[in-house]
């Protein structure tokens, strides 16, 4: 019995001593409580409200309108539809006896101013241009017998069919015309002008006097057989008297009609 006893204190002396043993080798936070979580901080949460728009107005109903009476109802007399108003040119005067007579006489350029008589002559007779489809204008070429009758009519073009019936028709009505002043057939080409802004030009014969000029001669054509021939420019000095003072003297009233035409046809200042 006392043996037993011994044995069971030594084990548990041995036990005692590894137990105290194995602790020493433990690390130092061994068994020590942990330190309490930190607390989280504190969060305050604000609750919005959300905004309550008021509801939309409902549509009332519209309302029958009340028919006024007849005699209640203002009539508004409707406005006036203004029409654009065409422009026009009357037909120019047909040349007067002087102007034939001054015609008949006149010689230089292709009797200049014959054509330009006959060439009035025909407008005259065509009457009143008014803007739109039918203005426009026609040219001819016209050969006048050395008697004044019209022996040859050419129609070359024309830009409206009514002012190439009135043309015609005129030139066919034409009153008995002068002779020729040179004597020989008058062949020209004449454009009758029916537009209701212009009726053509009259001329200047101011330098009508002047010699004619040569007609052109290209001075560098050669036909590779005959010896080459240089032209060269004739000068033709005018007349030293000066020209006759049948209309054709530099006046003041003769530089303005020349400035004026050329306003005209080029539009100058619009």
């Amino acid at each position: 019995m006392d043996t037993v006893f011994r044995s069971r204190r030594g084990f548990l002396l041995a036990l005692v001593l590894s137990l105290t043993l194995h602790a020493s080798l433990l690390p130092p936070w061994w068994g020590k409580p942990k330190p309490p979580a930190p607390e989280e901080p504190l969060q305050l949460h604000l609750r919005i409200e959300p905004e309550v728009k008021p509801p939309p107005p409902k549509p009332q109903k519209a309302q029958p309108a009340k028919l006024a009476s007849p005699q209640t109802v203002p009539e508004t007399p409707p406005s006036p539809v203004q029409e654009k108003v065409l422009a026009s040119m009357p037909a120019p005067p047909a040349p007067t006896a002087e102007d034939w007579q001054l015609a008949s006489t006149y010689t230089p350029r292709n009797s200049k101013r014959y054509r330009h008589a006959w060439g009035q002559q025909v407008r005259s007779m065509m009457g009143t241009a008014v803007e739109g489809p039918d203005q426009g204008a026609v040219r001819f070429r016209i050969e006048i017998a050395p008697d004044g009758k019209i022996a040859k009519v050419e129609e070359l073009w024309s830009t409206s069919e009514v002012a190439s019936k009135l043309a015609r028709e005129a030139i066919q009505n034409l009153p008995p015309l002068p002779p020729i002043p040179t004597g020989k057939p008058l062949i020209f080409e004449q454009t009758i002008s029916f537009q209701p802004y212009e009726t053509g030009w009259p001329p200047s014969y101011k330098l009508d006097c002047l010699p004619e000029p040569l007609p052109f001669n290209n001075p560098f054509a050669w036909n590779g057989s005959s010896p080459p021939n240089v032209a060269t420019r004739e000068h033709r000095p005018p007349p030293p008297d000066g020209c006759p003072p049948d209309s054709t003297e530099d006046t003041i009233e003769e530089e303005e009609r020349s400035f004026k035409r050329q306003m005209d046809q080029w539009r100058w200042g619009r």
